[in-house]
């Protein structure tokens, strides 16, 4: 097995996907709140700014920017996980290996992270995480889904409430772009 390396700049703003282990679940959205109550406890603990997110129902994009010094977002993610894994009823299969490491069946082990290079890079992942609704065809505006930092961002005026329009016109009818 190859040694997977993250890059821990302190202070730095990065990009992360994290996926539930059973794609075909719907747990992210129909326990919404108590996703919340996990981030807002853990930010509570080990403050982190997030700068965009989206929930889908089988996983989530975020971009977050950690305090200055601190490269702990894998601490953080931790936490997270492990908050919302314990609000769950047990109800999921859990393998030999998981249960011999305390863990539940919820999450995939790992998360995928990006480290945010450039103001334009910043913006290109934000924009990722607001279109994702309409990439996975659960809704056809970007305004429409309820779970996202898009609706912030318009109060801030930072998009407009109809930015993106109809998604079906950007990736002809929810395939690739063209």
């Amino acid at each position: 097995m190859t040694d997977y390396r993250r890059n821990f700049i302190p202070g730095g703003s990065f990009f992360f996907t994290a996926n539930l282990a059973d794609r075909r679940l719907r747990l992210l959205t129909e326990h919404i709140d108590q996703l919340r109550v996990a981030f807002r406890e853990t930010r509570q603990r080990h403050p982190f700014t997030t700068d965009a997110m989206v929930v889908l129902p089988d996983h989530l994009h975020a971009v977050w920017t950690l305090p200055e010094g601190d490269a702990a977002f894998a601490t953080r993610w931790r936490h997270i996980k492990s908050a919302f894994s314990r609000a769950l009823p047990t109800i999921e299969p859990i393998s030999g290996s998981r249960a011999a490491k305390g863990e539940r069946g919820i999450w995939q082990r790992r998360f995928w992270e990006h480290t945010i290079w450039d103001e334009n890079d910043f913006a290109r992942h934000i924009d990722y995480i607001h279109i994702n609704p309409g990439k996975h065809r659960l809704v056809t505006r970007v305004r429409d889904w309820p779970y996202s930092s898009f609706h912030r961002m318009v109060k801030l005026r930072i998009y407009p409430e109809d930015w993106a329009g109809d998604v079906r016109e950007l990736t002809g009818d929810f395939g690739e772009r063209p």
